[in-house]
């Protein structure tokens, strides 16, 4: 049967104007914030790195300290940090509320069968017969019931607030990647933090004990002195004074290294009985990082992305309160068979369907409407506010990490010079007091100072590390915007 052209658009009118009504989106379209930024580092002046192509611009951004057992240590924690996999789950659910908001779109298909089978007496009047009136029979009678159908229910999204619920889902799903790729950056920081201080721990020793050796042949040397009446007692008690205080510092340094070795273990999901690190000579090379250009940083900070998507997901909430400000629509539908006779159930004349449309609008809510946008544009106002505040601490960090690493490089040279002065002089001490020239206070000063100038060195070295690990995570990592 042939349809002429006009009676198909007439037919199909409602569908186009369910279909243009579907496409309705109320609410802000999002746009991202902007966010203060500075064409170059302040402090990054004429400093560059020697060598700009050994960075960390890359995912395993650790081997630039070309240390393995680090590197073994952090793919640890990949596997096994119980943070991080916290934070993995809280994105998996994450990504299923996407799709759970996604599903309503669609309509709810629902399947019916009932099956029923009744029965009961049932008295038949008597015929009168000749005047007689014979007694009531009782007759049983059975009655069955059957049905099978489908039915369906379908809310159309005409004014956006399902595709805006899935819009701020998809922006929190986002956010927590986002917040994903944070945790495990701190995780992997930390733990390279720690092994640096580990590291650190065992130079010191390494020194300690070396300088203790030194202290316990000068206590030889005061004791031979006082036996043979040329030193006074003093500088024997001086120098055993001196040899057990090096001794209680080094027992220090043990527990001190053994509570970072238990915290490697915690960051890498083990048991702190399970780990143990031996000793191993100081070799962590400091990395020259490139800070690249401040407008990237806001491409390469997970943190600031996930502030960047919570906003995003705010503005969404005003579409969905907006939305309700307009008239609900319900379209329902059924189609089945229904029967006496399980027999008959398929049959034409069983057949019913039925089809249904419902809508309903809100007349007077005392404001609620009005106070619910505006709450979400308030909450929208306060995520922008995060997010710049965001991208503010991440400059900051960015410039104190900069400064500290151009800060530490000149200190060093003039720690090893003092240090190289300060051995130099603690040798001229001992030589002076063995000629007889000096007491024994003299060589006590001078070797303290020598320790103290030796390990102000380490230290300095060690916080050169550690603001490089600092300065990395500043930066961002191995991250970028777009990695899962």
């Amino acid at each position: 049967m042939h349809i002429p052209r006009r009676r198909r658009l007439l037919r199909l009118s409602p569908l186009l104007a369910c279909a243009g009504l579907a496409a309705c989106l109320v609410g802000p379209d999002y746009r991202r914030p902007s966010a203060p930024t500075t064409p170059a580092y302040k402090e990054a002046g004429s400093w560059a790195p020697a060598n700009p192509s050994d960075a960390a611009d890359r995912r395993d951004w650790w081997t630039v300290f070309g240390d393995p057992t680090l590197n073994d240590l952090e793919a640890r924690v990949e596997r096994s940090n119980p943070t991080l996999a916290g934070a993995e789950a809280a994105y998996r659910q994450a990504r299923a509320l996407v799709a759970q908001q996604r599903a309503a779109l669609f309509p709810t298909v629902s399947l019916n069968g009932a099956a029923s089978v009744s029965g009961g007496g049932r008295a038949t009047a008597p015929v009168v017969v000749g005047g007689v009136t014979p007694p009531p029979t009782v007759e049983f009678v059975t009655t069955q019931a059957y049905s099978l159908g489908l039915g369906a229910t379908w809310e159309p999204d005409l004014w956006g607030r399902v595709r805006r619920t899935i819009e701020n889902a998809r922006a929190n799903a986002e956010a927590s990647a986002a917040d994903l790729a944070n945790t495990r950056l701190s995780a992997q920081m930390e733990l390279a933090a720690d092994y640096i201080s580990l590291r650190q721990f065992d130079e010191e020793k390494r020194l300690l004990d070396a300088t203790a050796a030194g202290y316990a042949r000068s206590l030889t040397i005061a004791q031979n002195r006082y036996n043979v009446g040329v030193a006074a007692k003093s500088d024997v008690l001086s120098a055993q004074s001196q040899l057990q205080t090096t001794q209680a510092d080094d027992a220090d340094l043990a527990q001190q290294r053994a509570r970072v070795e238990h915290a490697i273990a915690i960051l890498a999901g083990e048991p702190p009985a399970s780990l143990t690190l031996a000793p191993a000579p100081w070799s962590l090379r400091p990395p020259q990082i490139p800070a690249g250009l401040p407008s990237t940083l806001l491409e390469r900070r997970p943190d600031i992305a996930a502030a960047e998507r919570l906003a995003a997901a705010a503005n969404a909430l005003i579409g969905v309160q907006t939305a309700a400000y307009y008239p609900n629509l319900a379209l329902t539908g059924q189609a089945g068979f229904a029967a006496g006779e399980l027999g008959s159930l398929f049959s034409a004349p069983s057949f019913l369907w039925s089809l249904g449309a419902s809508a309903a609008a809100t007349i007077f809510d005392a404001g609620a409407r009005r106070a619910g946008v505006a709450q979400a544009r308030a909450a929208y106002d306060q995520a922008v506010a995060a997010y710049r505040q965001s991208v503010l601490t991440a400059f900051g960090q960015v410039e104190d990490n900069l400064a500290a690493q151009r800060v530490l490089a000149g200190e060093l040279a003039l720690r090893q010079a003092a240090a190289q002065a300060a051995e130099a002089n603690a040798t001229i001490a001992r030589n002076q007091y063995l000629a007889g020239q000096t007491d024994y206070t003299a060589v006590v000063v001078a070797q303290a100072t020598a320790l103290s100038a030796r390990t102000a060195q380490l230290q300095v070295e060690a916080a050169r590390r550690t603001t490089a690990v600092d300065l990395i995570a500043a930066l961002g990592g191995g991250w970028t915007a777009g990695t899962p």
